[in-house]
């Protein structure tokens, strides 16, 4: 029986990998355009951004409304 690979849970975990990565990165930014950001905006983030504006989806929909305003009181 193989107890090494039983005891040491390390050598049978699964591993990341590119495709699942680049899946995930390609789901986050899906949902910060589905938040309210520009298309252009989001391909302008890198991942660690992208993760950063994500843990708090309220506060940036608070930013997004407000960059709103003032850009219609600008053009009026």
């Amino acid at each position: 029986m193989a107890t090494r690979s039983f005891r040491n849970k390390n050598n049978v975990r699964p591993r990341k990998t590119g495709a699942a990565k680049r899946r995930r990165c390609l789901i986050q930014r899906r949902r910060l355009v589905s938040l309210g950001m520009t298309e252009e905006q989001v391909d302008k983030l890198d991942v660690k951004e992208l993760r950063t504006k994500l843990k708090e989806p309220k506060r940036l929909q608070r930013q997004l409304a407000k960059a709103a305003a003032k850009a219609a009181a600008t053009e009026a």
